[in-house]
Formats: C-alpha cells, sequence, structure tokens
C-alpha cells in the first residue's frame, strides 16, 4: 500500500502451482502463456477480495481455442484449464485475438460465488467483449483493465507473464478517495488510506503517485516478471516510493494448486443430465467415463453404480468442474 495516495499493489510469482497445472495437461506454449497469464491475474484479484467463495475467470472463444477457466478459492487454492478446437494448429507466437477472438465474438467473463450463499442469493458474474473503443484489446492485461475500469468503476494496472515454468504478474490499483478530504489525527498528522499517519510532510492526496509508480510499472520487462522474485522486484521498480513516502508490506500468502473435484460431484453431475441420458451411454460402452477437466482424474460408473445414482436419495450438490463425458 502506497502511504502518499490511495494505491495499492500486489505481486505474484507461481512456480510449484502453475509447473502442477501444466504438468496434467498438454498445451501449445501460446495457450499455455495466455492459461497462465489468467492463473496470475486470478491470484491477484482474488487477494483484494473479502469474502468467502471463488472467484471464476473465464473467456469464451471463437477462434482456435474455446475456452480458458480459471478457478480462485479465497484461500488461494487454483486450478485451470483450456479447451482447444479439434484439429488446430496454433502458432506458438499466436496473439490473443487469433487464439480466442478471431470473429470479434469472444467474452471475457469473471464470476464470484459465495462459498455460503444467503437464501435466494445468485453468483455475481460481470461479462466484457474482447473489444474496446479502440478495437480488439492486445493482450491478457488489456482486456482485465478494461473489465476492471466498466465494472468495477476501478482504475487498474496489470503486467502478466508465464511460461513453462512460472505464471507472474503485478497489480496497480487507484483506491477510491475520502471524498477528497484530507484526514488528520488527533495529534495533527496526516493520516493516509491505511488509516495510519503518513510520513511528516507527505500530502494526504499526491496526486502524483498514481500516474509514477504506473510510469515505474511500465519499465517492468517480461523476463524480469519470470525470473525474478516478487521481494527484489518491489526493491527495484519503487526504491524511491519506499524512501520519501513509504510502501506498507503485508504478509505474504502462498497460493497452491487444489482441485474440488470428486466421485460425489460426478455422480451429481450424471444425475444432472438425466436418466435416460445416462442409460443411452451404458447401452453404447457398458459403462459411463468422466474425465475432469482441470486434474485429470477418471471416474468410471458401471450399471449398477448409475442404477444407485438414481435410487439413492440425491445429494444436493453444486458441480463446478468441468468434464468431458465420453459417448
Amino acid at each position: 500500500m502506497f502511504e502518499a495516495a490511495p494505491v495499492r499493489g500486489e505481486l505474484v510469482r507461481l512456480s510449484d502451482t502453475w509447473q502442477e497445472i501444466t504438468r496434467r495437461r498438454t498445451y501449445p506454449p501460446a495457450v499455455r502463456r495466455l492459461l497462465g497469464e489468467m492463473t496470475a491475474a486470478a491470484a491477484l484479484l482474488t487477494a483484494n477480495l473479502k469474502f468467502n467463495g471463488a472467484l471464476v475467470m473465464q473467456i469464451h472463444g471463437d477462434g482456435p481455442v474455446r475456452m480458458l477457466v480459471v478457478e480462485c478459492h479465497s484461500d488461494l487454492s487454483l486450478r485451470a484449464t483450456a479447451k482447444l478446437a479439434d484439429d488446430v494448429e496454433i502458432a506458438d507466437d499466436a496473439t490473443l485475438a487469433e487464439l480466442v477472438n478471431a470473429n470479434g465474438q469472444g467474452r471475457f467473463a469473471i464470476t464470484l460465488d459465495p462459498q455460503d450463499k444467503l437464501p435466494g442469493q445468485q453468483p455475481y458474474q460481470g461479462v466484457v467483449p474482447l473489444s474496446g473503443r479502440q478495437g480488439p484489446l492486445p493482450d491478457m492485461s488489456a482486456v482485465l483493465e478494461h473489465y476492471m475500469l466498466t465494472s468495477e468503476q476501478l482504475d487498474t494496472r496489470l503486467w502478466l507473464a508465464a511460461d513453462g515454468n512460472v505464471a507472474s504478474g503485478m497489480l496497480l490499483q487507484r483506491l477510491p478517495t475520502y471524498g477528497g478530504k484530507s484526514m488528520t489525527g488527533t495529534d495533527g498528522s496526516v493520516i493516509g488510506e491505511t488509516g495510519q499517519p503518513l510520513a511528516p510532510g507527505v500530502s494526504a492526496q499526491d496526486l502524483d503517485t498514481w500516474e509514477r509508480v504506473c510510469h515505474l510499472g511500465g519499465t517492468l520487462q517480461t523476463e524480469e516478471l519470470l525470473e525474478v522474485p516478487p521481494e527484489t522486484l518491489l526493491r527495484r521498480l519503487f526504491w524511491e516510493e519506499t524512501q520519501q513516502a513509504g510502501v506498507r508490506l503485508f504478509e505474504p500468502r502462498q497460493p497452491h494448486f487444489n482441485c474440488s473435484c470428486s466421485r460425489i460431484k460426478v455422480g451429481a453431475m450424471l444425475r444432472m443430465l438425466g436418466e435416460e441420458e445416462v442409460a443411452s451411454v451404458l447401452a453404447e460402452r457398458n459403462q459411463v467415463d468422466v474425465n475432469c477437466e482441470f486434474c485429470g482424474q477418471h471416474y468410471a460408473f458401471d450399471a449398477v453404480d448409475c442404477a444407485h445414482l438414481f435410487t439413492e436419495k440425491p445429494v444436493s450438490q453444486t458441480v463446478k468442474a468441468a468434464s468431458n463425458l465420453h459417448h
């Protein structure tokens, strides 16, 4: 948190978590890069939220990539997957537009799904096209900046990068001010956005801070995001801010991979498909095979298992796992 103005920042570097995701599925380099950038961004946005639940980030594409999904829970557990069209060749340097917005029909959505819903409460979802006023958005950072400005009315800048080993990102965000008014403590000191006194001589509303830190962020190179630890990046980029006005640091949090699929949830999904549909698969294959698209876990249901599904008392479950039903 920058003490001189209502500006906050976050840095994330996913190594083990990202490698655990990519170990389970093989994607072309361009798709892996885009999915990694989304995964880093999901961690950054989730860390800002003050609720118990999941943030689900989705791109529905009209190019060779039909769908990308990243799910991040409030404990920063992550999982991600991508679905490609059949028999497509994707260049290593394919752009966002070429991957998911070839005909201008791609859409980006963020869903906030509280874990403990109130009666009648529905998940919140915001959807924006993959184009802005100036035309198609060039990269994932621009998509998210456009989303945050149009859906949340928050000025946000993001820098994202990913390769086969690391997914990383930095977020800067200008927060709403307190009505443009300075606040002073009982001792006459100026109080910053964190509720703590600012350094002597620092204005409560340093209007240059946002532009200055964004300019510094703009000097960040992709190689630095992928190779340099967040603590070192922070010192390199904002050393002067730290020395003059102060940058308040918070305890780091640890993202991790976790897939919430289970046999119970897959069974609930089969119930939703209906007994007739499941029976038709059984008649053709003698069992129903379901693979979790996130972690690759395989679930098999034979005729006896399926009979139990439709004779037992249904278990109330919300099924969120993206699954592949093999007919």
